[in-house]
Order: structure tokens, then C-alpha cells, then sequence
């Protein structure tokens, strides 16, 4: 992928899990890469990884950021145009999880995935795009879910999925606002991939642990996206675990409470 090398990137949520993996693609594909994440231990070793596999040849950075906060997203924003001068891709990964059924759902759960799994979104996008429609260039890459491909969406995660719902609807019509300044707006829908999460719990099977999918899964699609002509744009790329009711998750509300 020659035509992405010495192009910028930020990366919301990439200590670990599907963020790191892309960053570590990203940075072996030449392209300068600015990490975010909110614990500063991880992030750093993460950092100090990728360094030591890609090379001298691209800039590896580290912020310490909570994307539900709107200084924190202001801070990266800055330091990636102090750092890179230009900022050419943006991956929105960045994201918590609070699996109940909602009357037993914690109200700081809510106000948290509103913050982080919308407004984090959002707000970053409209930090960026100004100085990517000053350029005529740019491709925001955003985690959506595949759960919002199915209606209702699915149990114990109404609050999640709801605002991913509504998520997808914004980068959607954000897409036929941007297309004409040159900017993509691709959506990533995933199914339940192999984390930290599934890690913890202690009951998950080996059979439901084979059914996750892997995290290149995921930065396959991303890539896939940064591959195509300039004037072409995946606006959806969904990719599910084969043989997953969303009527039955992978992770149930009673294993989730395990970990």
C-alpha cells in the first residue's frame, strides 16, 4: 500500500485490542501514527512495541486521552498538527461497553457510553475536518457495530446499540455532506471480537471462544477502505461472525458480570 506511506493517522482506543492492531499495521505500512488511549502504562508499552517493529522510518506517538472528555480531544487534535503538520486519516476505535438489561443498567454507564461512544465521535470528527476540507483529502474510519444491523437491536444492549444506531445514522449523512470536499466517511460494522473482555470471563466455552473473531479481522476491512481509488468510498463494511444469533449474544449478561 505505497500510496499511504508518509501519510498521518490518529487512532482513538489503540493501547490494545483492534486499535493497537491497526496501529501496528498503519506503522508498517509507513504511515506516522498518533496513538490514543487512557491508560498511560499500556499505551506506552504499546508505543514502545510498534517502535520496535515498524522502524525508524515513521513517528510513533503516545497521548494519554479519554475521548469522552472534550479537552482531551481538543489536546490530540492539536498535538497531531503540532507533531505531523497534517492530519490525513482519522480511526475512531475508541469505545466502552455496559452489557444489562436496562432497568438494572448503572445511570454513570449511560452518561459513559454517551460520552465516549457517541460524543467522542462526534467531537473528534468536527476537531478534524476543518483542516482536512482546507486540504481537499482525508478518510475518517469509524467503529460502528454489527449489532446495529439488526432491528430491534439486541437484548441487554439497548442502551449501547441504540447510540450506535444513532451513531451510523450521523456518519451516513455526514458522508453526503463531506464527499464533495474530498473527505471519505467509512463506517466499520464488526461483529464480537476475540479482546480482553472475552479474556476475563470465567465461564465463556471453547466452543463460544471460537465463534470470536480475531482482531485482523477487523483491521483487514480498514485497510481495505485506505486501498481503494480516491474517487471511490465504502461507506458500510460489515464484517459478523459466521453462525452468531444476535437473539443469543456470544457473551451472555450472566458471564459478563464474571469478569
Amino acid at each position: 500500500m505505497e500510496h499511504i506511506k508518509g501519510k498521518n493517522a490518529i487512532i482513538t482506543g489503540a493501547s490494545r485490542g483492534i486499535g493497537k492492531a491497526l496501529a501496528l499495521k498503519l506503522a508498517q505500512n509507513g504511515v506516522n501514527v498518533l496513538l490514543a488511549a487512557r491508560n498511560q502504562t499500556t499505551l506506552d508499552a504499546t508505543v514502545k512495541e510498534i517502535k520496535e517493529k515498524a522502524g525508524d522510518t515513521v513517528k510513533v506517538l503516545g497521548l494519554s486521552a479519554d475521548v469522552g472528555k472534550l479537552e482531551d480531544l481538543q489536546k490530540l487534535s492539536e498535538l497531531a498538527l503540532k507533531e505531523f503538520s497534517a492530519i490525513d486519516i482519522l480511526i475512531n476505535n475508541a469505545g466502552v461497553s455496559s452489557q444489562y438489561p436496562f432497568e438494572k443498567q448503572p445511570l454513570e454507564d449511560i452518561e459513559n457510553l454517551v460520552h465516549t461512544n457517541y460524543l467522542g465521535y462526534v467531537r473528534l470528527i468536527r476537531l478534524v475536518i476543518p483542516h482536512m476540507i482546507e486540504r481537499k483529502q482525508g478518510a475518517i474510519i469509524n467503529m460502528v457495530s454489527g449489532s446495529t444491523l439488526v432491528d430491534p437491536v439486541p437484548r441487554t444492549f439497548v442502551t449501547y446499540s441504540s447510540l450506535k444506531v444513532g451513531l451510523r445514522a450521523f456518519l451516513k449523512g455526514l458522508f453526503w455532506e463531506m464527499r464533495d470536499h474530498g473527505i471519505k466517511i467509512t463506517s466499520i460494522l464488526p461483529g464480537v471480537v476475540d479482546t480482553d473482555l472475552t479474556d476475563k470471563l470465567e465461564n465463556i466455552t471453547q466452543e463460544q471462544k471460537d465463534r470470536l473473531m480475531s482482531a485482523d479481522a477487523v483491521v483487514d476491512m480498514v485497510m481495505f477502505a485506505l486501498s481503494v481509488p480516491q474517487n471511490t468510498c465504502p461507506l458500510e463494511l460489515a464484517v459478523i461472525n459466521q453462525q452468531t444469533p444476535w437473539t443469543k449474544p456470544i457473551i451472555d449478561y450472566q458471564q459478563k458480570q464474571a469478569k
